[in-house]
C-alpha cells in the first residue's frame, strides 16, 4: 500500500510539474490525427528551422534566469543584430542599399562585428546590475528601449533586404536533410551544456542563483560572473539575430519583437526556475520545442494570429505560476 501511495504521489507530482508539456503534446497528437500534413518530414524540418535560432536566444536568457535575473532587452538585441547584419551584408549592387559606400564584408566578418557590438551592450547590462545594483528587470527594460531607439536611428525605420547569397545560404542551406540552423543550435547547445556543467563559471552561476550572499562569502566574484553571463547572453542574441535575418531574407525594427518573452516562457516550461539556481540546457531545448510545437498546432488549426499571441501569453503566465508553485512547495 505504501509503495502504491508513493507511486501515485510521484505520478501526480510529475503530471503537475510537467502539465504544460503534457497538454501541448496531447494537443499536437490531436492536431496530427485530425489534420493533414502535420506528421510529415517537411513539417518536422520546419520545426527544426524555427527552433534553431530561438533555442540559441533562450540559452542566453537561461543564464540570467538561473542567477535570479532576467533580460527584457533580448528581443530588441536580436532585432538590432539582424538589422546590423543586413546593413553589413547587403549586396554591393543592391539599389536600396542603406550605406552605398560600405565596402564588401565577408559573412564571417559581418558576424564578428555584430557579436562584438552586442557584447558591449551585454557588458553594460551586466555592469549596471553588478555594480549599480539596479534590478535586472529595470536595467534590461531600460536597455530594451535604448537598443530599439538605436535600431530606429540606424535604419531610419526602413526595412532592409538585398542580402548577399552567401549570407542567405547560412540559414537556408543544409547538410543532407539536416538544416544548417539545426546544426548551429546543436553546437551552441553542447557548448552551453559543457559551460553549465563542467566549468567553474557554471558552478558560480548556480551558486549565485541559490544564494548570492553565500556565494560571495564563499569567494565567488559575483560581479565578474554576472557581467560574463550578460555578455554571453548578448553574444547569443547576436548570433540568433544574425541567423534570423538570414532565414527571413530581410530585417526591420520589428524583428525580434516579443522574443524575450518567448525565451523566458520556453526556459520556464523547460524547468529553468525564475527563482534562480535551477535549470538545464536540455530543459531549455524541451521548452523551446514545446513552445514552437504549440505555435505550429495553432497554425494548423487556423487560429487567427491575434489569438495566437493571447494563447502564448496565457502559456507564459501559467508556466511562471507553476514554477512559483514548485518553489513554494519546496520551501
Amino acid at each position: 500500500m505504501k509503495n502504491n501511495t508513493l507511486n501515485a504521489k510521484s505520478v501526480k507530482t510529475f503530471m503537475s510539474n510537467n502539465a504544460i508539456i503534457i497538454l501541448i503534446m496531447l494537443l499536437a497528437l490531436a492536431v496530427g490525427c485530425t489534420t493533414q500534413n502535420f506528421f510529415t518530414i517537411r513539417n518536422f524540418r520546419n520545426l527544426l528551422i524555427n527552433v534553431g535560432p530561438r533555442f540559441i536566444i533562450a540559452c542566453g536568457v537561461s543564464g540570467c534566469l538561473i542567477t535570479k535575473g532576467t533580460d527584457l532587452s533580448a528581443g530588441r538585441m536580436v532585432g538590432l543584430s539582424a538589422c546590423l547584419s543586413a546593413i553589413l551584408l547587403q549586396r554591393a549592387d543592391y539599389a536600396d542599399k542603406l550605406f552605398p559606400g560600405l565596402p564588401e564584408i565577408p559573412v564571417f566578418g559581418g558576424l564578428l562585428i555584430v557579436l562584438i557590438i552586442m557584447a558591449i551592450f551585454g557588458a553594460i547590462n551586466g555592469s549596471v546590475i553588478a555594480f549599480l545594483k539596479v534590478p535586472p528587470f529595470i536595467a534590461t527594460l531600460g536597455m530594451q528601449t535604448i537598443v530599439y531607439g538605436l535600431c530606429s536611428v540606424i535604419t531610419n525605420n526602413q526595412p532592409l533586404g538585398g542580402y548577399k547569397s552567401s549570407y542567405s545560404q547560412v540559414a537556408n542551406g543544409s547538410i543532407g536533410p539536416i538544416p544548417y540552423l539545426a546544426i548551429f543550435a546543436v553546437v551552441i547547445g553542447l557548448f552551453m551544456w559543457f559551460l553549465y556543467n563542467k566549468t567553474r563559471h557554471g558552478k558560480y552561476m548556480y551558486a549565485i542563483g541559490g544564494n548570492e550572499h553565500a556565494a560571495e562569502v564563499a569567494g565567488v566574484n559575483v560581479a565578474a560572473t554576472l557581467i560574463r553571463i550578460y555578455i554571453l547572453a548578448a553574444v547569443l542574441y547576436a548570433l540568433g539575430g544574425f541567423l534570423l535575418g538570414a532565414k527571413a531574407g530581410g530585417a526591420s525594427t520589428a524583428t525580434g519583437f516579443g522574443y524575450e518573452l518567448e525565451a523566458i516562457a520556453a526556459c520556464t516550461i523547460g524547468g529553468v526556475s525564475t527563482n534562480g539556481g535551477v535549470g538545464k540546457i536540455s530543459g531549455v531545448l524541451v521548452g523551446v520545442l514545446v513552445f514552437e510545437t504549440l505555435k505550429i498546432c495553432l497554425q494548423f488549426l487556423g487560429v487567427d494570429p491575434a489569438y495566437t499571441f493571447i494563447v502564448q501569453g496565457l502559456v507564459t503566465i501559467v508556466a511562471v505560476a507553476l514554477d512559483l508553485r514548485k518553489y513554494l512547495a519546496k520551501k
